[in-house]
């Protein structure tokens, strides 16, 4: 149970999404990825509802099905655009879809196919979240006005026995899959994310795992899916704003006190002992692999300062891409009134 905790999702702090955005220039907001943008479905799943004090996460000390202590950054941006993704897990069969998008990530999510937490269960990765939500359009294009948002990659290399083929596609090679996917059904805003430093992350050294080859494996995946996206990239009816996490986490690293950090290095939370630090809210990490809430409501609040601010500057390099390409949408939905 306790490796579960830690083990089911990874470490990504910075979805920076335009929260300055107004609600009506997106219809809906689409979510595939793992912990760090799992709401609630593996809560449900493992019985949360019933007995939130057993599940995973359980809850005390974890909040309300969130692998964190508090909100993550899918509600602070669906508060801003006056969105709520409806969990997977809480759509009924014969009853209408949710209107304003649905929230497909699961903890422990593998990049392409299964779960690397629980391999055996029936639990969706990453790519085939994605196909899955394609498939059940019927052949009918998605939501062309939705925002589309992709989280994965880091549980392949964390827990790595789904590398153990020779023949696997890399985990950068789902991601982009998924992406690719959601373009050819008909998506035109999507955003994607690196990965940041793995080696890093407070349990890059636990027992079975080595800091140095975590840290190349993720310069290799952030390389390698930037190739991938070229052809999207390029293509001027999509939006794709692919979000560089590693240099923005660097940076939190490197002035910790820009930011209100006391700590970016331990986690609050120890599982081992099943105790937690007395101020969360200045730790960069809640747990050995997930961030505090404080670090996804920094990445939400700075992204809607409206005025240049410090924190505003030091996030600029990794948030002016993602600005731009909400600006455009913007301006694309007032003139046209539709989709792009």
């Amino acid at each position: 149970m306790k490796t579960k905790i830690i083990a089911a999702g990874f470490v990504i702090f910075s979805v920076m999404l335009p929260l300055e955005a107004k609600a009506q220039s997106f219809s809906g907001m689409y979510v595939f990825g793992d912990s760090l943008a799992d709401t609630g479905n593996i809560f449900n799943l493992t019985n949360g509802a019933v007995n939130p004090v057993t599940a995973i996460p359980p809850s005390p000390p974890y909040y309300s099905g969130r692998f964190s202590n508090g909100p993550i950054w899918v509600d602070y941006v669906g508060q801003q655009l006056g969105l709520q993704p409806t969990l997977v897990t809480h759509i009924l069969p014969n009853q209408p879809l949710p209107t304003q998008g649905i929230n497909f990530a699961m903890g422990g999510a593998n990049s392409g196919f299964g779960n690397a937490v629980v391999p055996n269960a029936p639990l969706p990765g990453v790519l085939q979240q994605v196909q899955g939500f394609v498939a059940g359009n019927n052949g009918q294009p998605v939501d062309p006005n939705a925002l589309y948002a992709v989280v994965g990659g880091a549980n392949d290399y964390l827990f790595p026995s789904s590398l153990s083929h020779p023949h696997q596609p890399k985990p950068y090679t789902h991601i982009s899959q998924a992406v690719h996917t959601l373009a050819a059904a008909g998506a035109k805003n999507i955003v994607v994310f690196n990965l940041p430093d793995l080696g890093k992350l407070p349990g890059a050294s636990l027992p079975g795992r080595n800091p140095a080859d975590l840290t190349a494996a993720t310069l290799e995946f952030n390389s390698n899916l930037t190739k991938d996206l070229a052809t999207i990239r390029q293509n001027p009816n999509i939006n794709l704003r692919e979000v560089n996490v590693y240099s923005l986490v660097n940076r939190w690293r490197a002035s910790p006190e820009k930011f209100g950090f006391s700590n970016v290095t331990d986690a609050c939370f120890s599982v081992a002992n099943a105790t937690s630090c007395s101020n969360p809210n200045e730790y960069l990490f809640w747990d050995p692999l997930h961030p505090s809430s404080q670090a996804h409501k920094m990445i939400a609040e700075a992204v809607a300062v409206p005025e240049p601010s410090e924190t505003m500057m030091t996030l600029a390099l990794a948030a002016v891409g993602t600005l731009g390409f909400l600006k455009r949408q913007r301006q694309k939905s007032k003139l046209t009134g539709v989709g792009k």
